[in-house]
């Protein structure tokens, strides 16, 4: 499968990528060079300036997001809880920083090497499989992703995505997003989208909504 290509990272419509962003295959190799990858299945919108959930909410502008108010078709990766890395996608065109949060994907290569990085070298471990990757920490460790691939391009050979699987509008559930209540009335908005029924999900919470 070939790269995705810039035009569908820079489209106004965030909230359209968040959603297209399902059943798309995330691809990051190895230091060999080998292939580890997993299909998305939770994704969540931030909406930049306007957004009281987002890093950018009414201008920030630090060194920490400075990436996302570059063009879309980046990597933004950043460190929280003292603990954990997300990774998030760039959306839009340059000035408007609006990302996409990668909560979960389904792995699909080199899942032995992800047990090993979780601390699971085999499947019979004290760890399910598909616990490995559904959470935003949890991808990024098996993954190996943390702030050295922040800014890189998502076309690059560090780190890209792939057309993987179509998800129809029917099998995408809404609702709100996760661990922002400090966004008021924000923290509300139907912006977290998943693959209903998949078993790698994050979180699966209460349905708001079958559309935006």
């Amino acid at each position: 499968m070939g790269k995705l290509k810039n035009e569908f990272y820079t489209r106004r419509d965030t909230v359209a990528v968040a959603r297209g962003l399902l059943g798309k295959l995330l691809v990051v190799p190895n230091k060999n060079g080998e292939r580890v990858s997993g299909m998305i299945v939770e994704t969540e919108a931030y909406l930049g300036e306007r957004d009281r959930a987002a890093h950018s909410y009414a201008g920030r502008r630090t060194a920490r997001n400075e990436v996302t108010y570059g063009p879309g078709g980046h990597v933004y990766v950043f460190f929280v809880y003292g603990m954990y890395y997300q990774l998030n996608v760039v959306c839009g065109k340059s000035g408007s920083p609006h990302v996409v949060l990668i909560r979960a994907v389904e792995p699909v290569e080199g899942i032995e090497t992800m047990r090993i990085r979780r601390g699971r070298a085999t499947a019979t471990g004290f760890c399910a499989d598909k616990d490995l990757t559904s959470g935003p920490g949890k991808l990024c460790i098996a993954f190996n992703i943390d702030r050295e691939l922040n800014g890189t391009n998502l076309r690059s050979g560090k780190i890209w995505l792939e057309d993987y699987r179509s998800v129809d509008e029917e099998q995408i559930a809404v609702g709100k997003r996760i661990g922002i209540d400090h966004a008021g009335e924000d923290a509300l908005r139907p912006l977290r989208f998943w693959i209903r029924g998949n078993p790698f999900v994050s979180k699966p919470r209460l349905e708001i909504s079958a559309k935006n």
